[in-house]
């Protein structure tokens, strides 16, 4: 299984309703193989956290690059998380 975790910082005068319809493009996608994704904005229950993350599961590396080159995912990338992050991390684990 490898799981993909991003998160993000917003630039001060990002769109949040835009990031809300990044978000729920990320969960709209469907990629085969996509085991589960979580979505969410921050609590804000700690000074200084991120603005946004992504946690998606997939069955195998495979799925995983599926996602990662599907054309959705790269024009919501494009359009969306790119202009309104002023900084992206993200991670690739494998269990």
């Amino acid at each position: 299984m490898i799981r993909n975790v991003v998160t993000g910082r917003l630039k001060p005068d990002a769109d949040t309703t835009l990031l809300d319809e990044g978000l729920a493009g990320i969960l709209a996608l469907g990629i085969p193989g996509m085991t589960d994704v979580k979505v969410g904005r921050d609590a804000g229950l700690r000074p200084g956290n991120w603005d946004f993350t992504i946690v998606a599961d997939f069955a195998d590396v495979a799925a995983y690059r599926a996602y990662d080159e599907d054309e959705e995912h790269n024009r919501l990338r494009r359009e969306i998380f790119g202009p309104l992050s002023a900084e992206i991390a993200r991670i690739q684990i494998e269990f």
